[in-house]
């Protein structure tokens, strides 16, 4: 995989030459980095057709996932080849600024939030660690969407990341396959992208599909100037892969989704049918040796049903044997205990776009109601509440923890959840099949490439064995006490800060004072995560401060980066709520910069490599029990950020490792929350009695924030005060939390001032991040779930 510097040079001329009819001097930032891309497939190519051909000889994982949010892939594949110093040098050389070629690449459109994130990081995990895994899912055209924000509302745009194509990717059109639903069948085309380990000449893949039609052109209709007519099956097939999450409040959504998800699943495993075949011929009974499947959430759980189509009906295989090879193959995630997030669909749409699927689904339910029938053979209540099929609804995560070999949460705390109460039931008749996995990041994009500088100074004082081994970081600890080295951390984080605000400066026109505290929510936009909290703290502040203009406050920039799902209202109405705080806050004289809030647009991976490293304080406030995991925390903590949080999803293993008095944990937990519901919870009681939460959330309705006349804030009133036909009011227990959460928040404000003691504990909890890495989370998967082991080409 050795690219010297004549090689680099030849292959850039060469591509530039060949695809833009260019020279050096007359080339474009975005047509070099093409041309640098594709030297490097050039470079990669016989390594990586080596290890498809070692991976086929063993076991393998395959990982099916709806998201593959993989950002840009041009630094992280140099910094993996180790050859990113050599080609910043060359291009320097040549008269080109690397910083301005990387920024022509546009982040992949795979992904949205933690789903997507995780999934990337586990494929640079398998491959880093050489073993045989890869990944499938849908290569999206236009992605989920280009956040913009118009008079404070969130707008979506395409995203365009396929404009010029991807030269990340190789078309495989020897590998296509036929996906058939109730109304239609499509092309599966696959593109198989390098996935490169750090260190090593392995070259995983991940292979995603898009959706083509049979026939491109109707030539009749055509001909017949019937033009709409004659594309028409050739723009229904490409709607499969057009969006991530099409808006699925109507019943067309619906149905786009659940063949988005059929599409993928079906012609994954058609894919692994196929190269087992190859090798094996119809041995089926190998099937459970050579391939694992695991069920990134309830996405493609799909997958279940379709294997017994494709050895039953297809191969001809009997229903026992071929439901004893699905049991033995298929593992599941499970990544959320919100009830609406467990996939269900309605039976009479699931057997419109998938007839025959729906058949074996039914035949499916039938088997384990026998089996419940057995195990509990008067408990009829329980048959019920297990079964796939209930009423009028199929649920996904019932047919996957029946059709799985083993189900694992993301956190210990998901876990021991799922376990006690979202499936005890299950729990109790499969608990053999109940594993953790807590959720983990890789170091490599998120330290050594995002945070240079730290990076270099870590390496300096322990090795650089931490960048294949994260527990190495604890040897940092013994530094904690190291005024020199504290110091040292304190410039490289105000270095960070100040690049940050150059940037956001640059792209958004902001000024930010790099002295204040950075205090970060980047996350997906959904009502448990708790955003609209974060707001109605800083409402309040801002309120004490017109009472009082000289207030001790010391400065904070308050950054939020969110999308909202297109269709979801109320995650809209935070938006435009946070925006329109901000437009006051900002323009405010009396506020004296003490306070200022940034939304930064189309929050994604590019951009979070430049806000984690910044960042003083991570706000991961979600209401306890309802994030799994969370990936973020670990983010922000192996950049030296504290964590201000709930006791929720992985914030309780960051405050086990790194200690309660180094970070800043408020509010609720799960056992008081239970407490608070069994006992009948009213929010309006803390709504009156908690000094200035009525004040905020009066705010609302009474115009001192404008939401354009959409009625989004009296919504977001209505549902804290009022609930709605779906829930009761303040389901997320903001109220309840407020008066801590702003306690903690001046805590944090008091404490910052004390330089030496926050890096300090920001020095800890950098130490204590070992446990977070991917790497031990992809090698728990590997030898207790997959049973694949390393193989190094």
């Amino acid at each position: 995989m050795y690219l010297d510097k004549e090689k680099i040079i030849d292959g850039i001329k060469r591509y530039l030459k060949v695809d833009w009819g260019k020279s050096l001097k007359e080339a474009e930032d975005f047509e070099i980095y093409q041309a640098l891309a594709k030297t490097i497939m050039e470079g990669i190519s016989e390594n990586w057709e080596k290890t498809s051909e070692e991976y086929k000889k063993g076991k393998q994982a395959f990982y099916l996932s709806a998201e593959f949010l993989m950002g840009r892939a041009l630094g992280n594949n140099l910094m993996n080849m180790g050859v990113l110093r050599e080609v910043k040098e060359v291009l320097k050389e040549l008269g080109i600024k690397y910083n301005q070629i990387e920024e022509a690449e546009d982040d992949a459109g795979l992904g949205n939030g933690g789903l997507g994130r995780l999934a990337a990081c586990f494929m640079d995990s398998l491959a880093t660690l050489n073993l045989p895994g890869q990944g499938y899912g849908i290569r999206y055209k236009n992605g989920i969407f280009t956040q913009k924000f118009e008079d404070g509302f969130q707008k979506e745009y395409p995203e365009t990341w396929l404009k010029y194509g991807d030269p990340w990717s190789v078309r495989k059109s020897s590998d296509e396959v036929i996906v058939e639903f109730g109304d239609q069948k499509v092309r599966a085309v696959p593109y198989d992208t390098p996935i490169l380990g750090y260190g090593t000449d392995n070259v995983n893949t991940l292979r995603l599909w898009e959706a083509a039609p049979i026939n491109d052109l109707d030539l009749d209709a055509f001909n017949s100037q019937e033009y709409e007519e004659a594309v028409q099956e050739k723009n229904k097939a490409e709607n499969i892969s057009r969006i991530l999450y099409p808006n699925d409040s109507t019943n067309e959504g619906k149905k786009l989704r659940l063949k988005q998800q059929y599409f993928f699943a079906s012609a994954s495993l058609q894919d692994i049918l196929k190269s087992f075949k190859r090798i094996h011929g119809k041995d089926y009974e190998k099937l459970v040796d050579y391939v694992a499947i695991q069920l990134n959430d309830t996405h493609p759980v799909i997958a279940i049903p379709e294997m017994m189509r494709l050895l039953y009906d297809v191969e001809g295989i009997s229903w026992t044997r071929a439901w004893n090879i699905v049991e033995n193959i298929f593992s599941y995630t499970n990544h959320t205990i919100l009830k609406e997030a467990l996939e269900k669909w309605w039976i009479e749409l699931y057997r419109e776009v998938l007839p025959r699927i729906y058949d074996i689904t039914y035949r499916i339910h039938i088997e384990l109601l026998q089996s419940l029938e057995k195990q509990y053979p008067e408990d009829r209540k329980k048959h019920e509440k297990m079964s796939v099929i209930q009423g009028d609804l199929i649920h996904m995560a019932w047919m996957a923890i029946y059709g799985s070999k083993t189900i694992n949460g993301v956190a210990e705390l998901h876990t021991e959840l799922l376990k006690n109460q979202e499936l005890k039931e299950w729990y109790k008749l499969y608990p053999k099949k109940f594993q953790n996995k807590t959720n983990g990041i890789t170091q490599r994009r998120w330290l050594l490439f995002s945070n240079e500088e730290l990076s270099n100074f870590i390496t300096k004082l322990i090795g650089d064995e931490w960048i294949t081994d994260l527990s190495q970081l604890k040897k940092l600890e013994k530094y904690k006490d190291n005024k020199k080295i504290l110091d040292k951390f304190l410039e490289i984080k105000n270095l960070k800060k100040t690049q940050l605000s150059n940037h956001l400066k640059k792209v958004q026109g902001i000024e930010i004072d790099t002295d204040s505290i950075f205090d970060v929510q980047v996350k997906r936009l959904h009502e448990y995560k708790r955003q609209l909290l974060n707001i109605f703290h800083i409402m309040d502040l801002y309120n004490k401060i017109k009472e009082n203009p000289e207030m001790d406050i010391y400065p904070v920039t308050y950054i939020f980066g969110a999308k909202a799902a297109p269709g979801y209202f109320r995650a809209k109405g935070i938006i435009k709520l946070i925006n329109e705080v901000a437009k006051a806050v900002n323009n405010d004289p009396r506020v004296k910069g003490r306070i200022k809030i940034v939304f930064v647009e189309n929050y994604r991976v590019s951009l979070a490599e430049k806000i984690f490293p910044a960042a003083d304080i991570s706000e991961q406030i979600s209401t306890a029990g309802k994030e799994a995991s969370g990936t973020g925390n670990m983010k922000f903590m192996i950049n030296g950020a504290l964590t201000l949080g709930t006791l929720d999803g992985a914030n309780v293993e960051i405050a086990q490792e790194a200690g309660l008095e180094n970070n800043y944990i408020f509010g609720l937990k799960v056992e008081d929350i239970n407490k608070l519901k069994e006992k009948g919870y009213n929010p309006s009681k803390e709504y009156e009695s908690v000094e200035g939460l009525k004040k905020v959330v009066d705010s609302l309705i009474d115009g001192t924030y404008d939401d354009g006349g959409t009625g989004m804030f009296q919504e977001l009133y209505d549902s804290l005060l009022k609930g709605a036909s779906w829930h009761k009011p303040d389901q997320y227990f903001i109220f309840k939390d407020f008066a801590e959460y702003r306690e903690t928040q001046r805590k944090v404000n008091i404490e910052y001032r004390n330089q030496s003691e926050w890096a300090k504990k920001a020095w800890i909890n950098i130490a204590n991040g070992g446990k977070f890495s991917s790497d031990r989370t992809i090698a728990q998967y590997a030898s207790e779930i997959w049973g694949i082991k390393a193989k190094e080409i």
